[in-house]
């Protein structure tokens, strides 16, 4: 049976974050522990006053190998997996004169940190530790009787389950820094495991392991029975993940996904750009000459959608867009930048969240995501696609005009983020109307022209914004159904992938309607 507690008298302390590290070690030696250390972390404590003993002269054995020989060494891990009551190993234990370690305070070279800041093949591997996980893994191992400690912010709670246990830490404690240990080891793995497939050119190795740090717990998932935590990993990209929450209530799951959704949408356009997204699916997408502008053509497109969404830009946010967007509830706002005029503008919106990111993200950047399903998960590259003017092509009788091309690009920018089946249509760089998620491409297209007539009619305007405009649809029309309900919602000019069975019928359809029609030859599914 375990320990309820087990005293403290020697630790082994080799960190590579010395946050923290010096009040730990001094509060240490406080109750009597005895310090084993090396390099820096034995230079640090010393230096600040602290006795330290060098592991070297604990084992007889020098440092070796440009210290990559160090600890592994019988004399430190026969102590730290020596366990405590068995007459056999502490017989053993005796007999090679080893000395039991009671704590093991090890932190990893930063191979993750070294990776992100692009270091070269030798210095990355260089930085990839040996010892550090060895010993990590001997301590939780032997939980029972070792204490192991692999983040500074769990100092703290060793000190006072020390001090509520008179120099001895709980079997409860002891179990829980196992298992955050193993799964740093895990993440630290998985991180080198994932960079070596990376350099290799393998993005679906035969085995692949994903590390992740818990960034926030949830009060809830989608709804109030499901649990949920954001957990971040990976190569860092900017938006939600690296974001600065800078006022409002915490970040629900359904906001963080959301606003993942928003900031990726409006990163896609080169000019100034507003994304306002409710349920992952734009309401509204413009650009403009100023972020107002573009705000207030974005929010023509669906306001009552719009209430309660989420507002994405990919510009310094100024106090003249910030303005506009008080005057209706919103949930969030990511911006890469706000100046001091917007954010004293949002401050008397105390739960509206306000983020910030320090950049935008590269649309066309490779990457990969992944999708649970029951029993394992779904990897794929992330749809960086882009379509350029030179990739279309014309299969009406009909050429588009420039205008009319230069909607199309936006309208396929826009379509590659909206569930399928999608169908928008854009007019003068601005979405019109959006049909997301339904079964038949038909419906999409159908029910994003009666959401732009209701918009129109609730603007009073003399006519609904499709009328004059282009629309995008994410995949071919399978049939010339889905274009016939576009014409008559009153768009002149197609784009689309191509590629059905059924497309000279379609392209016949659009003859016959006087429309343009290009394909893009790229699909944007999104499920």
């Amino acid at each position: 049976m375990p320990a309820a507690s087990r005293p403290i008298r020697r630790a082994l302390v080799s960190v590579s974050d010395k946050t923290g590290l010096i009040d730990f070690a001094r509060a240490l030696a406080g109750h009597g522990v005895e310090l084993l250390s090396t390099g820096g972390s034995a230079k640090a404590m010393r230096d600040a006053g602290l006795a330290v003993k060098e592991v070297a002269e604990h084992t007889g054995f020098p440092e070796m190998l440009d210290g990559r020989v160090k600890t592994l060494h019988p004399a430190i891990h026969g102590g730290i997996l020596g366990i405590r009551g068995n007459a056999e190993h502490e017989a053993a234990m005796a007999a090679h004169g080893i000395d039991p370690i009671d704590l093991v305070v090890v932190n990893l070279y930063p191979f993750e940190a070294t990776v992100a800041k692009g270091a070269d093949f030798e210095t990355c591997i260089e930085n990839i530790d040996i010892g550090g996980p060895a010993l990590i893994r001997a301590a939780a191992k032997n939980h029972d009787s070792v204490t192991v400690v692999v983040d500074p912010a769990d100092y703290a709670g060793v000190l006072d389950d020390m001090k509520a246990n008179a120099g001895a830490t709980s079997i409860d404690l002891r179990r829980r820094l196992a298992a955050a240990a193993y799964a740093r080891t895990g993440a630290y793995d998985a991180a080198i495991s994932g960079w070596f497939a990376e350099r290799l050119g393998e993005p679906f190795p035969r085995r692949i392991a994903v590390g992740a740090e818990l960034k926030q717990s949830l009060r809830y998932g989608e709804n109030p029975h499901q649990q949920a935590a954001f957990y971040v990993g990976g190569a860092p990209r900017r938006g939600v993940a690296t974001a600065v929450q800078h006022q409002g209530k915490e970040l629900s799951y359904n906001n963080l996904n959301d606003t993942d959704a928003a900031f990726e949408l409006a990163a896609e356009f080169d000019q100034p750009a507003v994304a306002i997204i409710k349920h992952a699916n734009p309401c509204g997408v413009a650009a403009g000459g100023s972020l107002k502008d573009a705000y207030l053509r974005a929010l023509a497109c669906d306001p009552v959608s719009a209430f309660g969404g989420i507002i994405a830009v990919n510009r310094r946010l100024d106090g003249a867009a910030a303005e506009e967007m008080v005057k209706i509830f919103t949930e969030v706002v990511i911006a890469p930048e706000v100046d001091d005029d917007a954010l004293a503008i949002f401050a008397a919106k105390k739960n509206l969240r306000l983020l910030t990111t320090g950049g935008m993200p590269d649309p066309a950047a490779p990457g990969m995501t992944l999708k649970s399903l029951a029993g394992g998960f779904l990897l794929q590259s992330r749809d960086a696609g882009r379509v350029a003017m030179a990739d279309l092509k014309v299969v009406t009788k009909r050429a588009p005009s420039q205008r009319e091309l230069e909607d199309m690009l936006f309208a396929f920018r826009v379509c590659k983020h909206v569930k399928s089946n999608a169908i928008v249509y854009v007019k003068d760089g601005a979405t019109v109307g959006v049909g997301a998620g339904q079964m038949s491409r038909v419906d999409s297209s159908r029910i994003a022209s009666w959401k732009s007539a209701e918009a129109a009619k609730a603007a009073g305007l003399p006519r609904p914004g499709t009328i004059g405009s282009v629309v995008a649809s994410d995949a071919f029309f399978p049939f010339p159904d889905g274009l016939l309900a576009a014409a008559e919602a009153g768009a002149t000019a197609v784009i689309q992938p191509g590629g059905s069975m059924r497309d000279a019928e379609v392209i016949a359809a659009a003859d016959e309607k006087g429309l343009a029609m290009v394909f893009s030859g790229m699909r944007h599914f999104r499920h």
